[in-house]
């Protein structure tokens, strides 16, 4: 009766075990599918080349193939005895939970990562503020006789460096004493 017994427990672990891989595999084929199909329009805009994007497209893929198929095939194996088919179902499906929960965390590092890759170049390509000017242009000359608005000998002076640049040292017309004699 006993190794009738074990014989039992044995075909329900087996079976559990199949199940397990059966499930376990099919996911990741499909997840690992649908992830290339999809982020292959992501990792364009990431890296703005297609074939680049191609090949570290493919790249993802081999690692997350490895990643969770490594997954499934270490944490198949459970040593404590399978009494029945509830504890079998049970065990299958806490295995089959922690193999989803470590596919969403490659799928949610992945796109962190490339994210921030993304955001960084990004950056990295955005036009730079323009300096702060030094100084200003010089005015056009005015023809002669005509008076220009708000031109600087009669019309308010600006503040801050000279408009025109350097100016030859010595009195200049409208700044400064004037020829008249003081008044008394």
């Amino acid at each position: 009766m006993n190794t009738f017994k074990k014989g039992v427990h044995m075909d329900i672990k087996v079976w559990m075990y199949v199940i397990y891989l059966a499930v376990s595999v099919g996911l990741t084929i499909w997840v690992a599918r649908a992830l290339s199909r999809n982020g292959q329009v992501f990792l364009e805009e990431v890296f703005a080349e297609e074939r680049l994007a191609r090949a570290v497209n493919s790249l993802l893929v081999v690692g997350f193939y490895l990643l969770n198929l490594g997954y499934v095939t270490v944490a198949m194996k459970h040593s404590d005895p399978i009494d029945s088919t509830s504890q079998a179902m049970e065990e299958l499906s806490l295995k089959i939970g922690l193999v989803l929960l470590v596919l969403g965390a490659l799928h949610f590092f992945n796109v962190f990562a490339l994210g921030r890759y993304r955001r960084n170049r990004l950056r990295q390509l955005a036009t730079h503020p323009p300096l702060v000017p030094i100084g200003r242009l010089p005015m056009p000359s005015a023809p002669p006789g005509s008076q220009l608005v708000g031109a600087y000998p009669g019309g308010p002076q600006p503040t801050g460096a000279h408009p025109a640049g350097p100016q030859p040292a010595g009195p200049q017309p409208g700044v400064g004493p004037t020829n008249n004699p003081p008044t008394r």
